[in-house]
């Protein structure tokens, strides 16, 4: 990337802020050489990190690397023989517990699904308890080894222990001693070249009996070593020394457990150093609540309520920018501290963040686009007074600029063309981006000029954009509204400023009318323009509701055609039970009067039986008519239809009951279903076209019980046909509506929203459905969408 457009853009802040949240110093360190990629895998990748990492920090909370250090050096020195010291050893200790705090971490969500990144950098972390435990129980701290070290260590603590008790008691005994009170400067001990002395005055250092070790400043005081307390100084000095060589081969001893070790170790830091780096950018993703952009390699850009990441969260108002579809060049214009470099910066601090892995500060659904570089010439050293070595600093930017760029590149203007005659400014500005234009280059611009409105009003593939400035307030709201020229409003600033009026008033009289209404002429035709694309829009949204309720209706034909099929085949099936079920009876009866015959009873008994036999044949047949209804029964349709009349549905060969009627449709109860017919599929049953049924519901408490106790508040349709999503949708809204739950969650996923529309779209015109929207940050933003059950 460019160097000199990372500095304009501030890039760099973005990384400070991004190193901060790591926690070892070599994780700070890959936050500082984290650069934007030019290769889309690359960046996909990067991406991909930031996710898993922050799916799990959102599970559970904050990476613990709390007292973990940059152990490398140390273990070099051990891989070439070398002796840790104490603290080294120490700070290897600690760095094993903040391992196994981390791999416990890695352990501590269950049920969560697999995210490969992290997960293989949790996997590598390997326990090394054994090391650890003999580290602990030798390193009392950073300065000191513990007396349980070694045996011989704490024999050698205790004889100094005994050794320094004499000479105490000693001591003791001499500052109280009545014959050496008028000797002692002080009744104190004092240590003097490592030696337990006592203060004596000057003229009693022959009468006392013991060793010179030192003189005070002023020559009057002598420290002198008892004779008393020298062998047993001379003793704690042998143990001291002995002390020392034994806690030096206890160091050298850990020094080479370490070694042994060191190849874990070094992958283990390495692996928490990944994990360091990667969980830095979920905590600034999670800070800057941004989202994962969407990236092609086609050159579109679309951010939705992009919010610039060094601005106030709180102030800053999110703004829309795109170009690389339907335009390569958008032109922004409006008047000064507008906006409009605001804007600029924007889009290339953006860009270059999404390059980098990093997450966006933006709405869902944001995409970038893949740049083998991004070029800034944006002057932030704008004067009252443009002199000539300013406009030639900035065309020596442009010259680079465009010996550099190629076709994959993204180039940012601020005020292309300022610092010169107006007029050749303004032709040299759109030479340029007619140069840029030819290429296919994505471009954005910012300028003053009207003529460069003109131009990108009359040009294809450059778009008018203006910045919203507030007159009232003389503050730029920072948003961008593309598809119109912004105006520079200089007397109204200038009025709010408090330029007297007589000057603005003699101002504009320098103007013709041409001139004052030029701009206003030029906006006016872009609005009308913007009016005919949005009528467009309009006319072809009409178009895909069309398409999409004639798909639905033949849907439902389909669905009704099919539920015809099903219901006359089940008729058919109980019919067929009822035929074989009466002629095993039949047989049976037949059976027993051929019995009755061979053993000689009377026929009175058969004829009772053949009587009973034709009344059963009776009753199933009056069962099948029942099931089975023919034409000859029913008549069409001849007076209105009112609630609670008993009709016969044609299309099913079922009998149902009104509920009520609506133009030529009737809405029927059937059992525990309704559903709307025409009134042309409809007949009266002969004689019983005026009788009234009770309308029958379904027992709402059951239902809703069993229904309550098997419906997941959870539908996921990731994955599925909108065809088939919806047809699942339709009968889960049911089930829901039916188990009364307030509230429900449809997981769609974000992939290209085609099928987020459809369910959306759906839901919309639902009866059970009360309101829905798109899940917050948190919830599964874009992916998934909340609706409200009635």
């Amino acid at each position: 990337m460019n160097q000199r457009s990372l500095r304009i853009l501030e890039y760099d802040k973005i990384i400070n802020m991004l190193a901060d949240r790591a926690v070892s110093a070599k994780g700070k360190e890959m936050c500082t050489q984290l650069a934007p990629q030019t290769n889309y895998d690359k960046i996909r990748q990067s991406l991909e990190e930031t996710s898993q990492a922050l799916d799990f920090r959102m599970k559970a909370g904050a990476l613990p690397l709390g007292g973990i250090r940059d152990i490398t050096p140390s273990l070099k020195r051990t891989d070439m023989g070398g002796v840790l010291n104490i603290e080294e050893i120490y700070h290897i200790g600690e760095f094993i517990y903040v391992c196994r705090k981390v791999a416990a971490y890695a352990k501590s969500v269950e049920k969560r699904e697999y995210l490969p990144i992290v997960d293989e950098a949790f996997d590598r972390i390997a326990p090394v308890g054994a090391l650890e435990a003999e580290i602990t129980r030798c390193i009392a701290n950073e300065r000191e080894v513990a007396d349980d070290a070694s045996a011989a260590l704490s024999t050698i603590r205790r004889g100094i222990k005994v050794a320094g008790g004499r000479i105490n008691e000693a001591l003791n005994a001499i500052i109280q001693s009545a014959a050496y009170r008028t000797m002692l400067q002080d009744t104190v001990v004092t240590m003097r070249g490592g030696r337990f002395c006592v203060p004596i005055k000057q003229e009693y250092r022959t009468n006392f009996p013991g060793m010179v070790h030192d003189t005070s400043g002023s020559g009057a005081t002598v420290f002198m070593e008892p004779m008393s307390v020298v062998e047993l100084n001379n003793k704690i000095k042998v143990l001291e020394a002995e002390e020392k060589e034994e806690i030096q081969r206890i160091l050298v001893k850990l020094s080479d457990s370490v070694a042994q070790y060191s190849a874990v170790l070094g992958d283990n830091f390495a692996a928490l150093t990944f994990l360091d780096f990667i969980f830095a950018k979920a905590e600034l993703a999670l800070a800057q609540k941004a989202i994962a952009p969407e990236f092609n390699d086609y050159g579109i850009i679309n951010i939705k309520k992009g919010r610039h990441p060094l601005l106030d969260a709180e102030k800053v108002v999110p703004t829309d920018i795109y170009l690389g579809d339907d335009f390569t060049t958008l032109l922004i214009t409006g008047p000064n501290t507008g906006g409009k470099t605001v804007a600029l910066k924007t889009l290339g601090l953006l860009t270059m963040m999404g390059a980098a892995g990093l997450f966006i500060p933006a709405a869902a659904g944001s995409r970038l686009a893949v740049f083998d570089n991004v070029f800034a010439d944006i002057g932030d050293e704008q004067s009252v007074e443009q002199s000539l070595s300013t406009f030639s600093g900035h065309m020596t930017n442009i010259v680079e600029i465009l010996q550099e760029m190629t076709l994959d590149s993204l180039v940012l203007f601020d005020e292309l063309g300022a610092g010169t005659d107006p007029t050749e400014g303004a032709a040299l500005a759109i030479s340029i981006i007619r140069y840029l234009l030819e290429r296919g280059i994505r471009c954005a611009v910012t300028t003053h000029y009207s003529e460069l409105k003109i131009f990108a009003l009359s040009t294809e593939g450059v778009e008018n954009a203006a910045v919203e400035f507030d007159i009232q307030t003389l503050r730029p709201t920072y948003r961008l509204l593309i598809g119109v020229p912004g105006k520079s409003n200089a007397f109204a600033i200038a009025g709010r400023l408090g330029l007297p009026e007589g000057i603005i008033a003699a101002a504009k009289d320098m103007l013709t009318s041409e001139n004052i209404r030029f701009e206003d002429v030029i906006t006016d035709l872009e609005i009308s323009k913007k009016q005919v694309e949005i009528e467009e829009e309009r006319a072809a949204e009409y178009r895909r509701e069309a398409e999409r309720v004639k798909g639905e209706l033949e849907k439902q034909a389909g669905r009704l055609e099919r539920n015809r099929d099903k219901v006359m085949d089940e008729a058919r099936r109980e019919a067929r039970s009822l035929v074989a079920k009466a002629k095993e009876e039949a047989d049976n009866i037949i059976k027993d009067m051929q019995r009755l015959y061979q053993e000689g009873i009377d026929f009175k008994q058969a004829e009772e039986n053949r009587r009973k036999l034709a009344q059963r044949l009776t009753e199933h047949n009056d069962s099948l008519s029942t099931k089975i209804e023919t034409k000859a029964k029913l008549r069409p349709v001849d007076k209105p239809l009112t609630a609670g009349d008993g009709v016969f549905i044609n299309s099913l060969g079922q009998r149902a009951t009104v509920i009520d009627t609506k133009g030529n449709e009737v809405r029927v109860n059937m059992g525990l279903m309704e559903m709307k017919v025409k009134i042309a599929d409809l007949s009266l049953e002969e004689g019983g076209g005026d009788v009234k049924r009770k309308i029958e519901t379904p027992k709402a408490t059951s239902v809703k019980s069993q229904k309550s106790l098997s419906i997941s508040p959870r539908l996921d349709l990731r994955g599925q046909m909108v065809e088939e999503a919806l047809e699942k949708l339709n009968k889960y809204l049911d089930d829901a509506y039916l188990a009364a739950m307030g509230k429900v969650e449809i997981i769609h996923g974000k992939g290209t929203g085609a099928l987020r529309a459809a369910v959306t779209s759906h839901l919309r015109g639902h009866p059970h459905v009360k309101s829905h929207r798109l899940g917050e940050f948190g919830e599964g933003d874009s992916g998934i969408t909340i609706a409200e059950i009635k």
